[in-house]
């Protein structure tokens, strides 16, 4: 079995794709996915359930909702995958499997990899990482707390695993690969000055400095009026390396993991 929470909820069992069809069982499988092998308590399902005005007869619906979850895991009526504990229930894990565990594995690889400077394993495993993300992460249960700080994090463990993937192309000799996916990653995030910097160097490898000074500036004169803050060390470090043609440039897979100093 495999929890899937990378996009809309769903659960893999022998090989069938599984959804729960209302949104409270939805919302309390996803909690109990978020802390699974941890008891949530009943007061915890009422938070997250019941965010703003709890029903009289709460408590009941919660033992409606885990019995239809029981039977929704479990075909057979097996109760072994959610059990009750005082005060609350928890969600065993077993020889399952679930998705954000796993792109948390990858990532790990990947910067495994990028420490022993084995670029191409490490853009393999970013890649497997990015794959596991099947589109909006449970965008219909951000009403729930938990769900929504998940979500928060989970946005941007994600951007982090693009820098990294991104690292790795440059690394590998393909900074040219990574220009135009570069320009909109800085068009999203304009106050995210990692990508100002892998961009600059993209251009930088690709014979195009003035297009790289030009980005420096553009980020500079952004972080200047949205924060009335000036870049950071490592942006004018790269835009200083760049002016003088600095040989460190051209070793970009030292320069991304450690900066230009």
């Amino acid at each position: 079995m495999r929890y899937e929470i990378l996009g809309p909820l769903q659960v893999i069992h022998d090989s069938q794709v599984l959804q729960p069809k209302a949104r409270k069982i939805n919302t309390l499988l996803t909690i109990l996915i978020l802390r699974i092998n941890q008891v949530v308590t009943t007061e915890q399902i009422f938070a997250e359930l019941w965010p703003t005005k709890m029903p009289r007869r709460a408590n009941a619906a919660i033992h409606v909702y885990i019995s239809q979850l029981r039977r929704f895991l479990w075909g057979n009526g097996n109760r072994g995958h959610i059990q009750t504990s005082a005060g609350g229930y928890m969600l065993s894990k077993g020889s399952a499997e679930v998705d954000v565990d796993l792109f948390e594995q990858d990532v790990r690889a990947g910067q495994e990899h990028i420490r022993r400077e084995a670029y191409e394993l490490a853009a393999e495993a970013f890649e497997s990482a990015l794959a596991r993300c099947r589109g909006p992460v449970l965008s219909d249960l951000r009403e729930s707390p938990s769900i929504s700080t998940f979500v928060a994090w989970f946005e941007e463990a994600k951007l982090a695993c693009t820098e990294y993937l991104i690292d790795a192309t440059i690394a590998l000799g393909r900074a040219p690969h990574t220009i135009p996916e570069l320009y909109a990653l800085t068009e999203a995030h304009p106050l995210r000055e990692r990508f100002h910097q892998q961009l600059m160097l993209a251009l930088y490898l690709a014979d195009r400095r003035a297009d790289a000074l030009r980005v420096y500036q553009n980020a500079r004169q952004t972080l200047v009026d949205e924060l009335g803050l000036e870049p950071g060390n490592a942006l004018r470090e790269l835009q200083h390396a760049i002016l003088l043609g600095d040989a460190r440039l051209e070793r970009p897979g030292v320069m991304l993991v450690s900066g230009v100093s």
